[in-house]
């Protein structure tokens, strides 16, 4: 499928920029084209089908989905919707503080908040691209599980009192929401223009994640991460989630560091606990949820995720 992908990277590495073939320079180039390339067919292809299904379920109708199930069906409601939803951490948050207002849950719109940037689509698709079958499904299964689970303690533990109290004073009856359809045209064009949108969001991110692969893939010594970060050590798994956490990034501009990492000996595992850890667990989303909920919930927040996020850093290690 990739094939003549890489023989366009080969041509400009090696006619085109006339990089001498099997140097470190010339395998950090070309795996930069390469993946350059193949990331942004894939992230084109597979967010404008979203967006046609997004078109489907507009935050108004997912909020008045969620608001009339049971806490244990709104928790995997709201994981799954997470998927189809490409939203970053931070992105997500106007929508966490929607649900709040339309009487979602809190334990539920915890769910979708950890789901959304931790298993998006984006990320499914890469990994399917990159790794087969098999790790995107143990993927996919073990973020809905940590997503599921995570919501279901928030909302056992109570602690409602822990949100801002403005997020509460403009509360709105999601039963009287107007939800105007739309035409084949006006969902065709709203998907060209929202992946448009979002490619322009994400751009820097992947180049930065795919020019930080290339530089591991072409640079560092083959050993120098096994070493380190190998399945061998015990504390490679929460030593990679507390290195990603003051990260910020996308799961499309991480992969490709995902990638590079696997090919230098690193676990999956532990790879994939970096990953999560720098989509789901990030500075800049605790400082804008620090603006909608008190200290105490935010470490309540992070500590269950990321428990999880180590527990499935090692699960991976144990079944790969």
């Amino acid at each position: 499928m990739f094939y003549p992908i890489q023989l366009l990277a080969d041509w400009l590495t090696y006619a085109v920029f006339s990089i001498t073939p099997e140097t470190l320079l010339g395998g950090a180039v070309n795996f930069f084209i390469f993946d350059t390339i193949k990331i942004f067919i894939l992230l084109s292809a597979i967010i404008f089908f979203v967006s046609i299904i997004r078109s489907y379920l507009p935050p108004e109708k997912i909020r008045l989905i969620l608001s009339r199930k049971n806490k244990y069906v709104g928790n995997i409601l709201a994981s799954l919707l997470g998927i189809i939803t490409p939203f970053c951490s931070c992105s997500a948050i106007p929508l966490f503080l929607g649900f709040v207002q339309a009487g979602v849950p809190l334990g539920t719109t915890f769910s979708f908040l950890i789901a959304s940037p931790m298993i998006n689509e984006v990320a499914l698709v890469l990994l399917l691209g990159l790794f087969g079958w098999k790790i995107a499904l143990i993927y996919i299964i073990s973020g809905l599980i940590i997503a599921v689970l995570s919501g279901i303690v928030i909302g056992y533990l109570k602690v409602e009192n822990l949100v801002e109290p403005f997020v509460y004073e403009n509360s709105i009856n999601g039963n009287n929401l107007d939800l105007p359809s739309m035409s084949r045209k006006e969902r065709i064009s709203y998907a060209l223009g929202y992946t448009l949108d979002i490619l322009k969001k994400v751009w820097p991110y992947v180049l930065i994640g795919i020019g930080l692969g290339a530089w591991i893939h072409g640079y560092l010594p083959a050993d120098f991460l096994a070493q380190y970060a190998g399945s061998g050590k015990w504390y490679a798994v929460p030593l990679a989630v507390l290195i990603g956490i003051p990260l910020y990034s996308n799961a499309a501009g991480v992969i490709p560091l995902v990638s590079a990492l696997t090919e230098k000996g690193v676990s999956m595992g532990t790879t994939l606990a970096f990953m999560m850890s720098v989509t789901a667990l990030s500075l800049p989303e605790f400082m804008i949820l620090k603006k909608v909920m008190k200290t105490r919930l935010i470490f309540i927040f992070a500590g269950i995720v990321g428990i999880g996020i180590i527990f499935t850093g090692y699960l991976f290690n144990f079944i790969l």
